[in-house]
């Protein structure tokens, strides 16, 4: 029997701890003290829970409850600052959306450094008293060194101690000349920007224009769903640019989101110059301190534009006007852990919270974007030079990782001083390794994969797991030293660059192992930069949007890798990864020209980037998609179960099975997949025209086997369109 209970103010907190567990969730009731102050939506609680203390979300504010108050557990503390309401009704629907649970989605819209207990950095500022600036006149005796300070506080107002001399200010404080205050100082990231900087806004172009003013009437309307189909340097970066000027105009705040921040240096220098202090920069790469205070000001409003990767879709900002989605075709707006939420799509969602326009910009835009999407069409670039040439190269013979005609081209830079960029998308120095006496091949103890050659390192590496070993002089099994090298990554195409060229044309390689570490990526790609001629290799971060005008050679490297691979989407990256690179070249005065080496010179995917027809890619992708009943002709929700053993992986899969196929939609599988991590694993692919219906089949489904399945010790991931 439920006991109520009324009265003129909420007494009930309902509150969903933060815990990972899939089988328990919320909310649970807590009773609220008039000494817990003003707690509403989305305030942050410390609370008991399970015999232990955690955190948690309000969710709600009630009063009255299923349990009488005297049962009713009370929070510990009331930890500020909390999260806006508007999030903590984005993570409810991400929760639903993405079948996940209400604590998962609600760890992503927490203020940074919640767990750790971040505060803000203290320092102690120093002022001039009365006394002090009577002492400057002549009323009191002052060493040269006092003088000093007290003229520097005088002139410049209150100042951090530590800048003027902490003892001495100290000193003149015991004669009540000086006086302290402990403030707030907020921990600023660092800026980095590579590649140019415009010091004014240039003109726009008529296609630029036309595009900005449907934009603008938008913004005005507060609705507004757009593609900015350009193609690259096209000048979509400033048309975002005045679009974020005009949100801000009208009062309103903005979100940028690039792919990578460390990747994209230009476009965050370039908003910061623009916008100064208003901008906010928030991601992984910063410190916990920096995220924190980041994210306070983008709260307070002191920030009102975003810039920084998906999980900047859920920047605080109290009303947001515009969110751009720059390079909206990468993969990496799609979050890999649970739950697995695609950024594009959050971000049109919290558009329809605010009233907000999203602009999403590409060269390569999805197929689903150009469906659902207003297209606004930037066809030229816009200093009015063509694209560069695209050559294809057949590799059907070739025993060599570099084609001849790719070498004499090479050789032609080398000669004119000028830079070129080789794309392998596929790091280490060899794919595998085997032995040429028995056949063993060196596999990951963990994961059902080969290991890679690192050769630099002396180390073979699982690029799933991070398992590394010495790399072999001869085969465990029969002990041959015939121990063969299979394939070539970016650090063998690097050493055969050195061997070829020498010093006279200096080699950049930029891929995962060369920018670990803090700074090394930006250092990597400055360097280039900077450099009179060169060559930079590297996987498929060369070709995300990187603006170097002096780029006169591309070259993609094993540009049909990505078609064997078993997914539908694999026609899309080829023609995504050959067009981008293509657009890094030829955007200074000399032009350029692209080498696409390939053992499939007849596949229409790499047809069509050769000749920057991305609307006849899209025309026939579109077709294809349709006829297979692929996305955006369809949705796919994929469920993996891992466990120690494969049998129970397999129970649960089959259990959801059962639990899935009578609601009509298309379940393939549990099959087996590779095992991972050291676990096994089964997989369901739900293949429906029904999204909605399915999720929540699929949702009910993974909720109903969620307490079998920790009794088994099987974890299940749910992945709504996965990419």
């Amino acid at each position: 029997m439920q006991a109520q209970f009324a009265t003129t103010e909420p007494l009930i907190a309902r509150v969903e701890p933060l815990t990972l567990t899939r089988a328990v969730r919320g909310p649970f009731d807590y009773r609220l003290r008039p000494e817990h102050g003003d707690v509403g939506v989305g305030a942050l609680l410390r609370v008991p829970f399970g015999g232990r203390k955690t955190l948690g979300v309000v969710l709600q504010l009630a009063t009255e409850s299923e349990l009488t108050p005297d049962r009713l557990a009370e929070p510990d503390a009331v930890l500020p600052p909390g999260v806006p309401a508007d999030l903590v009704e984005l993570a409810g629907w991400i929760a639903r959306e993405y079948c996940s649970t209400p604590a998962r989605a609600l760890s992503l819209v927490l203020p940074p450094g919640t767990a750790g207990g971040i505060k803000r950095k203290k320092v102690l500022v120093a002022g001039l008293t009365g006394a002090g600036a009577d002492a400057l006149d002549g009323s009191a005796p002052l060493t040269t060194g006092q003088r000093a300070a007290l003229e520097a506080l005088r002139r410049d107002g209150p100042t951090v101690a530590a800048a003027l001399g902490t003892p001495i200010l100290r000193r003149l404080e015991g004669r009540g000349l000086v006086e302290f205050q402990s403030r707030a100082q907020p921990r600023r990231p660092a800026s980095v920007a590579i590649g140019r900087r415009l010091d004014h806004a240039p003109a726009l172009t008529d296609d630029q224009r036309a595009a900005l003013d449907r934009v603008l009437e938008a913004l005005t309307a507060r609705e507004g769903r757009f593609l900015l189909h350009g193609v690259t340097g096209s000048g979509k970066t400033e048309v975002y640019l005045r679009a974020v000027e005009a949100a801000l105009a009208a009062g309103r705040g903005a979100i940028v989101l690039v792919p990578e921040i460390a990747l994209t240096p230009q476009t965050v220098g370039r908003f910061q110059a623009r916008f100064g202090d208003v901008v906010a920069v928030l991601h992984s790469g910063l410190g916990q301190g920096e995220r924190h205070d980041e994210w306070l000001r983008l709260r307070s409003g002191e920030a009102r534009v975003c810039v920084g990767p998906r999980s900047a879709v859920f920047a605080p900002l109290a009303d947001v006007g515009l969110i751009v989605v720059d390079e909206e075709h990468d993969a990496s707006y799609k979050h890999e852990g649970d739950p697995r939420y695609d950024a594009r799509t959050v971000a049109i969602r919290r558009a329809e919270q605010h009233g907000a326009v999203v602009l999403a910009g590409s060269a390569t835009p999805r197929p689903e974007s150009a469906v659902a999407l207003t297209r606004l069409r930037l066809p030229s670039r816009i200093d009015g030079r063509s694209l560069p040439g695209v050559e294809v190269l057949d590799m059907i013979g070739v025993h060599h990782p570099l084609h001849p005609r790719t070498r004499m081209a090479l050789a032609d830079v080398r000669v004119a001083g000028g830079k070129a960029i080789v794309l392998l998308n596929r790091r280490g120095w060899s794919n595998f390794l085997s032995c040429r006496g028995c056949g063993h091949v060196w596999m990951c103890p963990n994961c059902e994969v080969a290991l890679v050659l690192h050769r630099a390192a002396g180390r073979l590496a699982c690029h799933h797991c991070g398992h590394r070993r010495r790399a072999p002089s001869r085969c465990e099994a029969c002990g041959s030293v015939a121990v063969a090298r299979h394939g070539a990554g970016t650090e063998s195409i690097e050493q055969e660059l050195r061997e070829a060229f020498g010093s006279e044309l200096p080699v950049y390689r930029l891929d995962a192992d060369a920018a670990a570490g803090k700074d090394r990526l930006a250092g990597v790609l400055s360097a280039f930069e900077a450099a009179r001629g060169g060559v930079l290799v590297g996987t498929q971060m060369v070709a995300k949007g990187h603006d170097f005008a002096d780029v006169a050679l591309g070259v993609v490297l094993d540009a049909d890798q990505t078609l064997r691979f078993p997914d539908f989407r694999a026609e899309e990256r080829t023609f995504a990864l050959v067009t981008q690179l293509a657009g890094r070249v030829g955007r200074g005065e000399d032009g350029g020209r692209v080498l696409v080496q390939t053992l499939a010179p007849s596949a229409e995917s790499i047809g069509f980037a050769a000749r920057h027809d991305s609307d006849g890619f899209l025309e026939q992708e579109l077709g294809r998609r349709k006829a297979l009943g692929y996305p955006p002709h369809g949705s796919l929700i994929r469920i993996v179960c891992s466990a120690p053993e494969a049998a129970e992986a397999l129970a649960v899969g089959t259990r959801l099975y059962d639990l899935i196929a009578p609601s009509g939609e298309t379940v393939l599988g549990p099959a087996p997949l590779f095992r991972l991590r050291g676990r096994s694993r089964s997989q369901l692919v739900v293949k429906c025209s029904a999204r909605e219906a399915a999720v929540r089949s699929v949702g009910a489904a993974v909720d109903a086997c969620a307490a079998d399945a920790v009794r088994r010790g099987v974890s299940v991931s749910v992945d709504v369109d996965p990419q």
